[in-house]
């Protein structure tokens, strides 16, 4: 068994990869607690998706495509909060509205570049197996930051998320520190693509935080759940991905996913089977 666990670890392609699925694993899962109770998962996947243009155009000029992926990212996150805070839509209106047109840029960008499917393959599925040293470096350096600014607004982020009239009453600017959630939340996606890549990236922002949402209603132990989950999904799904030969990023997701599916069902306080055996035994 320990020799199972610890053959992979003798590649330094591993060892990097490991490292970097913790990373993920926490930022994913610290973001996701926002992402969750601010109800914007859709604004999640949407950013997600919405940086393929900059993806796309970083290849076509041989540019950084983390690069190309951060300023298209940091571009939708903006732009929602501009349009809906400027126009009369509501703010699911604004996102569906520029999250289609990026795409669909993207993908017209990405259909005339011939050798798209090869080359472009891992930001859209992940591929933890080929992280680089430089890969690894931009990564932990992001997450540091985006840590560190949660640690620095952590009561400024608490207050908008749960009462933005007492936050506009105390004279908290909430556009702004909206506005800074959404470039935090672009980073943790563009740091994270790498390794899960851009289609499952929303699921790691929701589905461990979800379940840790399920446990506890209070933020601090709702981010340490979350990233509990987080990081354990990220683990096993490396495993998986290693000893199965499967991709890296839809490993993780559904070792998440299953770990959620557990405590929705299993949970003591608020789980659905718990929850009917107690109404069973007291109406009886």
């Amino acid at each position: 068994m320990l020799n199972w666990l610890l053959a992979p670890f003798t590649y330094e392609f591993i060892q990097r990869g490991f490292i970097a699925s913790v990373i993920v694993g926490t930022i994913c899962s610290v973001i996701g607690c926002y992402v969750v109770i601010r109800s914007m998962a859709f604004m999640g996947d949407a950013m997600a998706h919405a940086i393929l243009p900059g993806v796309a155009i970083a290849y076509i000029l041989n540019g950084n495509l983390t690069l190309g992926a951060l300023i298209a990212s940091i571009i939708i996150a903006l732009g929602i909060g501009q349009l809906s805070k400027l126009g009369k839509l509501k703010e699911d209106t604004s996102i569906g509205i520029l999250f289609s047109a990026f795409l669909a840029l993207g993908v017209l960008i990405i259909s005339s570049i011939r050798t798209y499917a090869v080359d472009l393959s891992h930001i859209l599925f992940g591929n933890i197996l080929g992280v680089s040293r430089n890969d690894l470096i931009f990564t932990a350096a992001t997450a540091f930051f985006i840590l560190l600014f949660i640690i620095i607004f952590y009561k400024e982020f608490l207050i908008i998320s749960f009462d933005r009239v007492y936050a506009k009453a105390v004279k908290i600017p909430v556009e702004f520190y909206r506005n800074f959630m959404l470039v935090l939340m672009a980073l943790t996606i563009v740091a994270s693509i790498q390794t899960v890549g851009v289609v499952m990236v929303a699921a790691m922002l929701v589905t461990p935080a979800a379940a840790a949402f399920i446990l506890s209603k209070r933020l601090p132990v709702m981010m340490g759940i979350s990233c509990l989950i987080g990081i354990i999904s990220s683990i096993v799904g490396l495993y998986i991905s290693y000893y199965a030969n499967v991709a890296s990023g839809a490993a993780i997701v559904l070792t998440a996913t299953t770990i959620f599916l557990i405590i929705f069902l299993f949970s003591p306080e608020r789980g659905i089977v718990w929850s009917r055996f107690r109404r069973r035994t007291r109406s009886g």
